[in-house]
């Protein structure tokens, strides 16, 4: 990764500007030193066919959404809370990548396409030997769902009793179900989808539990023409009589941050009512079980190795009943947005939050002459992205191509 002899890096985004998860990235920006990053706004992008970027612009793509205007240009519909409509979103989000034109990439479109469908992404976890929930749906051999029939034929065939429904390409928990079957034919689906009157799904902020199989499977139905992707229910541990699991920030190959989040529902998101948990408790009940802390925040490094041309995910870590294994549940594009969260010990993020660390890693290897080529390798010392770098990460400066262009996945 290199700029013109001299001048000092320039960043931008394309974001929408309002957003706090542009503003903090800004911030961290400009608490480095720097002028602001420029902003390209994801309605212009959408509107306008596309931007343009100069050879030396350090590029940060973040999330479209909160924005009911690009939401409509994106989904084809004003209602920000519908949950229908995440194959179109996903089909013109994509596109879109593609019309971002030069820079230096700190995200990789074909890495974000696989990360947006949930179906891909397992496949490849899977394919790399991290630890996922299994799935029938899973990979491009995997079934195909076309509604709720399909749902049961697959529980039956996979002995699965008790599984997550989720939309292929949704975000944020939208339109997933946390499936239980038990028996004398009861059934149970826990979720935030509301059925409004007319039969249409809304998001909301309530997770609520419907226990007639007609109305489970007339969400499923109204979903499935979006693609959906179906996980074995894992049971997880917990911590203070909550189940719990972990986001795990992954920036240049090594696990920075870290949140533990804890629920008395299915849903551990953050905006449905869990909580964040006691971190050092859950090292705690790690290493009591005999394994150690650093082998989890492991996992959670092997599976952001599966996507080296993007700087930063953020990897929904589930830790098993006695904390002795854990499994990969989903690895997310923009999981960043962790305010105020500082880095781990050890991590060589110490004292920066998650956009700090970001920019710290790519401005070091911006100064960065003379990195050694190869593999990822294990870390010592402080944060250093280009110790841990493959080849073929964007920030590499042995990349290929660091402008954007089209080239062959090495997977």
């Amino acid at each position: 990764m290199s700029t013109p002899s001299g001048a000092r890096p320039r960043f931008a985004v394309v974001g929408n500007p309002e957003n706090r998860r542009v503003a903090l990235f800004a911030d961290a920006v400009r608490a480095a030193g720097l002028p602001g990053p420029r902003v390209v706004p994801w309605a212009g992008v959408l509107r306008d066919g596309g931007a343009d970027f100069a050879a030396e612009e350090i590029v940060r793509i973040d999330s479209p959404g909160e924005n009911a205007g690009v939401d409509r240009l994106l989904r084809g519909t004003s209602d920000a809370t519908r949950v229908e409509g995440s194959a179109r979103w996903y089909a013109g989000f994509t596109a879109a990548l593609r019309t971002l034109r030069g820079g230096i990439r700190l995200d990789d479109a074909d890495d974000l396409a696989v990360l947006f469908d949930k179906r891909r992404c397992h496949g490849v976890l899977r394919a790399a030997g991290v630890p996922v929930p299994a799935s029938p749906t899973s990979g491009p051999h995997g079934a195909r769902v076309r509604g709720w029939d399909d749902v049961r034929a697959l529980m039956r065939e996979h002995r699965m009793p008790r599984l997550f429904v989720k939309p292929a390409h949704g975000s944020s928990a939208s339109g997933v179900l946390a499936v239980e079957t038990g028996g004398g034919g009861r059934i149970r689906a826990t979720t935030s989808v509301e059925i409004a009157a007319d039969g249409r799904l809304h998001n909301s902020l309530k997770v609520r539990r419907y226990e007639r199989e007609a109305d489970i499977a007339s969400i499923v139905d109204a979903l499935a023409p979006d693609g959906l992707h179906l996980e074995r229910w894992l049971p997880k541990a917990s911590l203070h009589g909550r189940v719990t699991d972990l986001r795990v920030v992954v920036v240049a190959g090594r696990a920075t941050h870290a949140v533990v989040r804890a629920s008395r529902t299915p849903l551990t998101n953050l905006h449905l009512g869990g909580s964040r948990g006691d971190l050092d408790a859950a090292r705690q009940a790690v290493e009591a079980a005999g394994v150690r802390w650093a082998d989890v925040l492991e996992v959670c490094e092997r599976a952001a190795a599966c996507f080296p041309r993007t700087l930063c995910v953020g990897v929904d870590l589930l830790p098993a009943v006695g904390w002795r294994r854990a499994f990969v549940g989903e690895v997310n594009a923009f999981g960043d947005l962790l305010p105020r969260l500082t880095g781990l010990p050890g991590s060589g993020a110490e004292g920066l939050d998650t956009y700090a660390a970001q920019v710290t890693a790519a401005l070091r290897a911006h100064a960065r002459t003379d990195p050694p080529p190869g593999p990822l390798r294990p870390h010592s010392g402080p944060l250093d992205p280009l110790a841990r770098l493959h080849p073929l990460h964007p920030l590499h400066p042995l990349h290929p191509h660091r402008t954007g262009t089209a080239r062959a996945r090495t997977r």
